[in-house]
């Protein structure tokens, strides 16, 4: 610890004083929104010399730069950081009720909260570094690091990395090398995905300039001046669907509209898609400048908005929260951006690994680095060109993204995070919501930490290891929702799921996807023995597993299939060593997935068999 500390003054004053020393790190990101920070955080736990590169004032992202501050999604898979931080707002506000003040979510709070949690975690990383309010302007890759040009104060400064993370909100730093990426919706050819339009295009989700609001109490009148351009026809149906799931029952309900993103402490978060905030405009591939002079539009609309809901319904307490954003205008740092590049990637998460994730070629699942719970759901009411999807008839279970998302083809050291990773457009309606990009975000870290800790290129990284290292943190690889983190045997069960020698039991389910582990069901002998047998090759011809439930006797035979030296006695002394009751091990007691998954794991192992980025087996 007393040498990481001497290393992370050094590397305070490199930056300090440019002249002091030639500035590099070990791992840099670029970005420091959800993703960035994840990564930033996890890489830092890890022991890696980190910096963080970040164009605003605050951390966070979306989360907080962008004030979408009511989580959507996983709100019972609380997976490693995204749990941390939750735990974080559970003692700052006074526990989970105190946080559930809007009805779009479990977990809402403050912007200004959130990036303040953000500055003092990265704070407490003695080798994490985190440099706000600079630009990039150039990378390469030369000599085995890469060379990255960046201003800070005016001044031209020049980083050198062995290792790369783009946190960027839109993919820009892929953009400026040779990966492939894809921008808007894809074909059905394209991925095998029959929702998707016949031709692609590049049309992208509607993006939002979030408001958050603040309630001054009665007798304020907090309205703002007239917005240029100012319509109310424009919003005149943003009350009648205050709920976006009942489209068949009108509500009419303003009040319960504005519900949606109530916040502690008499704030609203205004994101809303009916006749609302939403706008549609692509500035994926424009230039800084051109962007800035876009968003205008959309600041615009957001503000027109905000004067209808104080000047048309009524609503003119509620005002501009002056306490959040430091901004000249009170508006966040930055949009929220529902999409951006997303990379050609070494495993590509398309809708058919997310339907039915067991019975694809790609055994991608066996990957899984993080996970999501959120339906699909995409934004395109504000643009009538978009073609008709049913987003909501797309019914997924539960899922995790596969580690070889993060590296573009043919990468060795450059990683993407946030949503340029390696999903479909449809996939990435689920896959950009916080609580995963977090995840996303922590596991980058851990890839690219363990990459150097292992001196390998990123195509050479033992999956399991990455994946290890995220079960250290307490996040999970497996989406299932009936263990936590705080079990006993957690870790067990998520590398048995992640295995694939017990699956779990996907469900489709309103807004909060399911996937269930069951620990209490018991274990048929043909299901062990058909799990395990991807693993084993002298289980190929093993057909002596019938219907029956498995029973300790049972289990002694299979394993003795695969390695003839283990006795009776290893797997008592397996059974006593997880805490299960001595006086139930007899040859005859039925065995239950929570047991046979501890006991597989300690006797056999099967995790520590290495699987390529594609979940397929390397015997």
């Amino acid at each position: 610890m007393k040498f990481r500390y001497i290393k992370s003054i050094v590397l305070l004053l490199c930056f300090s004083f440019p002249g002091f020393a030639q500035e590099e790190v070990q791992l840099l990101i670029i970005g420091g929104g959800a993703s960035g920070v994840s990564a930033g955080i996890q890489a830092s736990l890890m022991g890696v010399e980190t910096l963080i590169l970040e164009e605003t004032p605050w951390l966070g992202g979306m989360l907080t730069a962008a004030g979408v501050s009511a989580i959507d999604g996983n709100h019972h898979m609380p997976s490693g950081i995204w749990g941390e931080f939750r735990q974080k707002l559970y003692a700052h506000y006074g526990g989970p009720e105190a946080v559930e003040t809007g009805w779009v979510s479990n977990t809402l709070f403050e912007p200004s909260v959130g990036n303040r949690f953000f500055q003092d975690w990265v704070k407490e990383q003695p080798s994490l570094t985190v440099l706000n309010q600079v630009t990039w302007k150039e990378v390469k890759f030369e000599g085995g690091k890469w060379n990255v040009v960046y201003f800070q104060d005016n001044k031209e400064r020049t980083v050198y990395a062995k290792m790369l993370i783009d946190a960027t909100e839109l993919g820009d730093v892929m953009a400026t090398l040779d990966f492939e990426y894809f921008v808007g919706m894809d074909s059905q050819e394209r991925f095998g995905e029959s929702y998707a339009p016949e031709v692609a295009n590049d049309i992208v989700q509607d993006l939002t300039y979030v408001v958050t609001l603040k309630d001054f109490g009665k007798g304020k009148d907090m309205t703002i001046p007239r917005p240029e351009g100012y319509d109310p026809a424009v919003f005149a149906c943003a009350c009648d669907h205050a709920d976006p799931t009942s489209f068949d029952d009108p509500t009419n309900d303003c009040q319960k509209m504005l519900n949606y993103g109530r916040l502690p402490n008499g704030k609203y978060m205004i994101n809303w898609p009916n006749c609302g905030n939403d706008i549609y405009m692509n500035i994926i591939e424009l230039s800084p400048d051109d962007r800035n002079e876009a968003l205008k539009e959309a600041k615009l609309h957001s503000l027109r908005f905000v004067y209808y809901i104080q000047h048309e319904l009524g609503y003119n307490h509620l005002g501009i929260a002056d306490d959040e954003y430091p901004t000249h205008d009170g508006l966040p740092f930055i949009p929220y951006h529902r999409e951006s590049r997303r990379t050609l990637a070494e495993s590509m998460l398309t809708l058919p690994h997310v339907l039915d994730p067991y019975r694809q070629d790609q055994a991608l699942y066996r990957t899984g680095i993080a996970v999501g719970d959120y339906t699909i759901d995409h934004h395109h009411k504000m643009n009538p060109e978009a073609p008709e999807i049913d987003f909501i008839k797309i019914r997924v279970p539960s899922y995790n993204i596969p580690l070889g998302s993060l590296i573009p083809v043919g990468s060795t050291h450059f990683i993407v995070a946030e949503k340029n990773i390696g999903v479909s457009n449809i996939v990435n309606g689920a896959s950009r919501l916080q609580p995963v990009v977090l995840g996303i975000g922590q596991a980058a870290g851990a890839l690219a930490a363990t990459a150097l800790s292992e001196g390998k290129n990123l195509q050479e990284v033992s999956v399991r290891s990455v994946q290890q290292n995220l079960l250290k943190s307490n996040a999970y690889i497996m989406p299932f929702i009936d263990v936590k983190p705080d079990h006993r045997h957690f870790q067990a069960i998520q590398r048995i799921g992640a295995t694939g020698i017990l699956k779990g039991f996907g469900v489709p389910y309103k807004w909060a996807n399911q996937t269930w582990f069951y620990p209490e069901k018991e274990v048929s002998e043909f299901e062990l023995a058909d799990g395990l047998r991807p693993f084993y090759t002298n289980l190929i011809n093993y057909w002596s597993a019938s219907g029956e439930m498995l029973t300790l006797r049972f289990f002694h035979e299979i394993l003795r299939e695969i390695d003839d030296k283990i006795q009776l006695k290893d797997i008592e002394g397996a059974w006593g060593d997880a805490g299960f009751e001595k006086g139930l091990f007899k040859p005859e007691q039925r065995l239950n997935r929570l047991q046979v998954a501890v006991l597989v794991d300690r006797l056999l192992n099967p995790f520590a068999i290495p699987v390529d980025l594609q979940g397929l087996p390397e015997h």
